[in-house]
This record gives structure tokens, C-alpha cells and sequence, in this order.
């Protein structure tokens, strides 16, 4: 038996406007307001910290407005990240929970303790993996010397001038003040490393992308699952910008300025691009990372508190905080978990959910269950 043929569209008119589908692209009022407030309290900074200019360097003009476009950019995706509603959870809870009567000097030092070993000391990488551990260690240090010495250096923060009494020593203006208890001469070790602190951190950074780029050439999960926007961009950007880096001291010492402004200019595109990318790339998690701390004191309230129970076997499986939470989150993400029999779907344990969904199979199929 022959099919009946769909009815034919309607004939398109020539003069009817083809219309074309608009994304609505709008910006967040609160993270443009955010963002805009602090790129404006870091340029007042500048200006009084470098005495009203009169400390700042005109040729680090460039690497100063990026820097203020990146905190603009950092704090604006910072705002909106935590709008989400599963973050301002957590914010929020983090924040409870910090301040809690009775339990504050506590919590300062959990604080300490919580940002020395998922900040600094990054444990929760070194029990997944020794060798990868050691390559975020190489490139966090490295980024950390960098930031210490290049951005008081490019606001008019910080100088170095020789001292009246002895000319062959250096000491550090801060802020416009004269440092006159710290000199050290320039021929010393100290004096080596002060003035060559952005090599080091070069070399530390360098030693870090080997390590992370041999792990994504070998490692067959990275391969399989990496980006080049997300894995391999930032590692080419800050190689970039180490290289170059380090070339302005090679074409100073070894080649006599040959090709100085060239390497300079090239240094600062560099520069510039990997502040760009700062807000919007894999780097953002540097700042995420701080957030953290406050999801770690969520655990461990979840943790000493009181646990909820499962509504079918009566085990315990989350904090009773948590499981509150949840159902509170997930209307808000258009999740609705409500069960005829338990009254939602969170008073389950995981078990119990996998063994009612298998149940649930068989009877739509129409099977008994053995």
C-alpha cells in the first residue's frame, strides 16, 4: 500500500527576507560592574604607587594597560562563574561556614592549612602522579617568580638605583621609598640573581612544559581526550613568551644588542597574548583553585555533621547538608527530581537508585525480574 506523500510547502515568495537566526550576546551587568571597579582601583594603584607616574617606565605603557585588561577580564568570568548556582552554593556554604561563632580562629588556621597543600604544595597531584606533580611545580613556581618581579616592575611599583655612598651597589626603591638597609652589589650572587629572576623563572617554566608536553605526546588518555585550545594553546603561549624572554638577555650578553628591538617587540606580543588569553583560557583555574579552599571546608562540615540517610535501606551516604543542598540547586537548573514513593529522587542512595532503575527497565519491557 502506497504511503500518502507529505503536503508540499508552501511556495517562498522572492520577496519575502530570509531570516537569519541572531545570537543574543549579552554581557553581565554585575561581572561588567565588578570587572570595571577593580581594572579602575588597580590604575589608581599605579598612579599613586609610582608617584603619580613619576616611577613609571613609558616603554612597559603596553604591558601595564594588558594587565588591566586581564584583571578586568579575570574578574568579570569570576563573577559570572560564580552566579552558577552549584558555585554560589558553595560560596555561599563556604562562607557560613568559615565564620561560624566559636569555630573562626579555627577555621583560619584550616584555612592555612587547606591553601598550603591544595595551593602550594598541590598534594592532591602528587598522589595521582609524581612526574606530573613536579611539572605543575616547576610552572606554578616559575609563574610566581615572574608575577613577583615583572608587574611591581611594569605599575612603577618597584626600581632599582645605585647607591650614592658606592655606586657598584644597587638598592630597591618600593613604593618611591629608598630601601637604604637593603643594597647588594650588582657583581654579587645575590645581585645575579635579582637582576636574572626572570631567566630563572623562565628556566623553572620551561622545565615544566617539557615535562607536560612529553606526558601529552606518550600518555594515550591525553591524547585522546586533549584540546588544542584548552591543552596545548597555553603551553605554546607561555613557551613563547620564556623563549623570547630569555633571548632579550642572550641578544644583551652574547651578541652585542644584535636584534634587540626585534625580540623585544616580538617579547611583548607574546606578553600581551598570554594576558588575553589569561581569563578565558586553562589559566583561569589558577583562580578557580582559590575557590576551592571554601569547598573544602564544605566537606569537611559535610563530613563531622549530621548524614542523611537513605529513605529504602536506611544507609548513610551523604551529609545531610549536602543532600539539602542538592535539592535546592537542581530546580534551579531545570532538574526536577521529585518521586512519587521516596519523595525525591536525592533520599536515594546510589544503589538504591541503580537497583529502582534496573527494576524500571524490566517493567516497561514488560519481563519479571528473577
Amino acid at each position: 500500500m502506497l504511503k500518502p506523500s507529505p503536503p508540499a510547502l508552501p511556495p517562498r515568495r522572492d520577496t519575502e527576507p530570509v531570516r537569519v537566526p541572531v545570537m543574543d550576546v549579552t554581557l553581565d551587568r554585575r561581572g561588567l560592574l565588578y570587572g570595571l571597579a577593580f581594572a579602575a582601583a588597580l590604575t589608581v594603584a599605579v598612579y599613586f604607587g609610582s608617584q603619580r607616574f613619576h616611577g613609571f617606565d613609558g616603554a612597559l605603557a603596553g604591558y601595564c594597560f594588558a594587565t588591566i585588561f586581564a584583571l578586568f577580564g579575570v574578574v568579570y568570568r569570576y563573577v559570572v562563574w560564580l552566579q552558577r548556582p552549584p558555585t554560589r552554593m558553595y560560596w555561599k556554604r563556604g562562607w557560613q561556614l568559615f565564620w561560624q561563632p566559636g569555630q573562626r580562629l579555627h577555621n583560619l588556621g584550616l584555612f592555612f592549612k587547606a591553601g598550603w597543600e591544595k595551593m602550594i604544595e598541590q598534594r592532591f597531584i602528587r598522589k595521582r602522579s609524581r612526574k606530573r606533580w613536579l611539572a605543575h611545580q616547576l610552572i606554578f613556581w616559575g609563574c610566581i617568580i615572574a608575577i613577583l618581579i615583572t608587574f611591581p616592575l611594569t605599575f612603577g611599583w618597584l626600581r632599582f638605583e645605585s647607591d650614592f655612598a658606592k655606586p657598584s651597589d644597587y638598592m630597591i626603591v618600593l613604593m618611591g621609598q629608598r630601601l637604604d638597609f637593603f643594597t647588594f652589589p650588582a657583581r654579587s650572587a645575590l645581585g645575579w640573581l635579582i637582576m636574572h629572576g626572570l631567566n630563572v623563572a623562565a628556566v623553572l617554566c620551561l622545565g615544566g612544559i617539557a615535562l607536560v608536553l612529553g606526558r601529552r605526546i606518550k600518555d594515550e588518555a591525553e591524547i585522546a581526550t586533549q584540546r588544542f585550545d584548552n591543552d596545548i594553546l597555553p603551553l605554546i603561549l607561555l613557551f613563547a613568551v620564556c623563549v623570547t624572554g630569555m633571548m632579550l638577555t642572550a641578544s644583551n650578553m652574547f651578541l652585542e644588542g644584535k636584534f634587540y628591538y626585534w625580540i623585544t617587540t616580538t617579547h611583548a606580543v607574546t606578553v600581551y597574548l598570554w594576558l588575553l588569553y589569561l581569563p578565558f583560557g586553562k589559566f583561569f583555574h589558577i583562580f578557580q583553585r582559590i575557590a576551592n579552599v571554601g569547598v573544602w571546608f564544605y566537606k569537611a562540615a559535610g563530613a563531622n555533621g549530621p548524614q542523611a540517610k537513605c529513605a529504602r535501606c536506611d544507609t548513610e551516604y551523604m551529609s545531610q547538608m549536602q543532600q539539602d543542598d542538592l535539592k535546592t540547586i537542581l530546580p534551579d537548573l531545570g532538574l526536577d527530581y521529585t518521586h512519587s514513593q521516596v519523595g525525591n529522587w536525592q533520599n536515594l542512595c546510589p544503589s538504591c537508585r541503580r537497583k529502582l532503575l534496573t527494576l524500571n527497565q524490566f517493567r516497561a519491557t514488560g519481563k519479571e525480574f528473577m
